[in-house]
């Protein structure tokens, strides 16, 4: 019988003389894969760059920009892999499979975290206030200090840090303070039911238009917004810039006590 450990020497022939063209095959497959990993990376660098390119030039949150345009390229970087990998001829689909059930996982995951980045992207870009701005959203009064791509920082007037998720944030109303250019105060007096009416309503008209930070367009006004045998309410409406809302409120106040003081009508 024939030893079994004996090489066969036409077997040997047969895989030297195939070795050359099998080693071609691979080197070509290999500078394939490393040709389509290179162009497309210099690719996917490419569109990145002209997203955040565009994005800059529609004034797009720097912040926004910058992770938009990284998500772009490593989804490309990806796809760009698998192509590589897939030329080498190893099975891909299996990947695209893991891939696709690692981003599902992912995605349940991160559920709440990208509620925040979606609402995030949609306040940047329809900007229902900006920074600087003075806000009422998700039950919090203040300055918006801050908006990120998951959460907004907003300063209270006591100088406190509240981060705010920014689903809660979209999910709710909004007031926003410093979107109108002007704002009206508004006043409620009430002097004794014996008062004059006509003669309490050119007082207190008088110092509304004595305030030099009042503007005259449209013009201050006083109405009666109730009364009765006991006592009369005056309802007193004066429009100022935005920024002196505050102080001229505060300073109408004290001018008014004064006034109706010097007048008897208050104690």
């Amino acid at each position: 019988m024939p030893d079994s450990t004996m090489v066969n020497p036409g077997a040997w022939a047969s895989l030297i003389e195939k070795a050359p063209n099998f080693l071609t095959t691979i080197g070509l497959k290999l500078l394939a894969a490393i040709l389509i990993y290179l162009i497309g990376k210099w690719v996917a660098r490419m569109i990145s760059n002209l997203i955040k390119k565009l994005m800059g030039k529609s004034k797009v949150d720097s912040s926004l920009t910058a992770f938009i345009g990284n998500l772009v390229y490593a989804i490309l970087l990806i796809f760009v892999i698998i192509a590589a990998v897939g030329k080498l001829g190893v099975q891909t689909t299996s990947f695209v499979a893991i891939i696709g059930a690692a981003g599902l996982a992912v995605g349940m995951a991160l559920q709440g975290s990208l509620s925040n980045f979606a609402a995030g992207v949609m306040i940047i870009l329809f900007k229902p206030f900006k920074v600087g701005e003075s806000i009422i959203g998700a039950g919090i009064t203040g300055k918006v200090h801050d908006i990120g791509v998951f959460s907004t920082i907003i300063l209270t007037s006591d100088n406190r840090k509240i981060i705010v998720p920014n689903a809660k944030l979209s999910g709710d109303s909004i007031t926003n303070f410093s979107a109108m250019p002007t704002r009206r105060i508004e006043l409620s007096i009430g002097v004794p039911g014996s008062s004059d009416i006509n003669g309490t309503r050119e007082l207190l008209l008088a110092v509304l238009n004595s305030e030099e930070k009042v503007l005259k367009d449209p013009a201050p006004a006083v109405s009666i917004t109730a009364a009765d045998a006991a006592a009369i309410t005056f309802g007193l409406y004066a429009h100022v810039n935005n920024a002196d809302l505050g102080t001229v409120q505060a300073a109408l106040t004290e001018k008014i006590k004064l006034a109706l003081t010097a007048k008897g009508i208050w104690a």
